[in-house]
């Protein structure tokens, strides 16, 4: 109880931890030219990069929704993803978005239970793609850091790739065993079972229909791998909004380093470790913190603008909310 009434303190004091110390080393200048690089065209191709992110993400929600058996259109999940991006950008955590689109979701179709492990496990899929190409970028491309430090954040990747294929590589190699028991598994009386079995047996359920079918799994790599290229292109879009001539390959790695960063859970709304990732790895490679500090906050107002069509997609459903209760209201019968 206590822990959770704590650690959402702990993650906004984090996030604004990080950026009071940036903002003591590097000085506000760099914070207030991310406001003076962007000019509209910029914001533009933000947004026509965030609707390909939101389409791309929103489109594997449904891959695993419907595996799962959940019925889930594209044109709703679109919606409610464009919502879900503005909510964790604008609220301090990073994933309350998540949250209402998952418990939301869950309600539509009478089963929140597995809404929220579909989201779950779309989740997790983008963040398995996400590692298994910065192990691949890291490993092959120069990149500018101490050596300590960049062995250990190799090691790290590559650990974290190599756990997610065992457990991919597991399930997969249980799934027929388990196919040969389902009948006596059915046959079994649920309540004869500890809680923590049938739990195990719903997780691994959704896991083989959501994401390790044959019709789930190659749209959903392909989907994570578009919308990890979006998040990439509006990162070099930042940086050369920012001024950074650097090519490509320099910047790869550093791109990536920050999308890494960005799943640290000390943030506020997203802000703090990236732009604490951002520097440092601008700084090493010789490119100047104080360029990387503004290229994070860039890319932190291109992505906050790319997620706007979210707050009208509240303020269409909150005034559609309002129009039916008042409905309501009026045909109610007179007392």
């Amino acid at each position: 109880m206590v822990k959770g009434k704590v650690w959402p303190w702990l993650r906004l004091l984090g996030g604004l931890g990080i950026l009071a110390l940036l903002s003591w080393r590097l000085g506000t200048g760099a914070f207030l030219d991310g406001l003076r690089v962007i000019d509209a065209g910029t914001l533009l191709l933000a947004a026509g990069i965030g609707l390909l992110i939101t389409v791309c993400s929103a489109g594997r929600w449904c891959l695993v929704a419907r595996g799962m058996g959940l019925a889930l259109p594209l044109s709703g999940a679109i919606a409610d993803y464009y919502r879900a991006i503005f909510l964790n950008a604008a609220l301090p955590g990073g994933v309350l978005g998540d949250v209402h689109r998952a418990v939301r979701h869950g309600r539509e179709v009478a089963d929140v239970g597995r809404g929220v492990r579909a989201v779950v496990l779309e989740r997790t899929a983008g963040q398995i793609v996400l590692f298994a190409v910065a192990a691949a970028v890291l490993l092959t491309l120069p990149v500018p850091a101490p050596a300590g430090l960049l062995t250990a954040a190799r090691i790290g990747t590559g650990v974290v790739v190599l756990l997610a294929a065992v457990v991919v590589l597991t399930a997969v190699f249980r799934r027929r065993r388990q196919q040969r028991r389902r009948q006596q598994r059915h046959a079994a009386p649920a309540a004869g079972r500890s809680w923590w079995a049938r739990a195990v047996e719903r997780t691994g359920a959704d896991l083989r229909g959501g994401l390790l079918a044959r019709r789930s799994w190659p749209g959903v790599v392909v989907l994570s791998t578009l919308a990890l290229g979006g998040h990439l292109a509006t990162f070099l879009v930042a940086a050369r909004a920012a001024g950074s001539s650097a090519p490509l390959h320099q910047l790869a790695p550093l791109m990536v380093l920050a999308l890494l960063a960005m799943a640290v859970p000390l943030n506020v709304g997203g802000w703090g470790p990236r732009e604490g990732v951002t520097a440092w790895a601008f700084g090493a490679a010789g490119l100047g913190a104080g360029l990387g500090l503004t290229v994070a906050v860039v890319y932190g107002l291109l992505a906050l603008t790319a997620s706007l069509p979210g707050a009208a997609v509240l303020v269409v459903r909150g005034l559609r909310r309002l129009s039916a209760a008042r409905r309501r209201v009026r045909l109610q019968p007179a007392t």
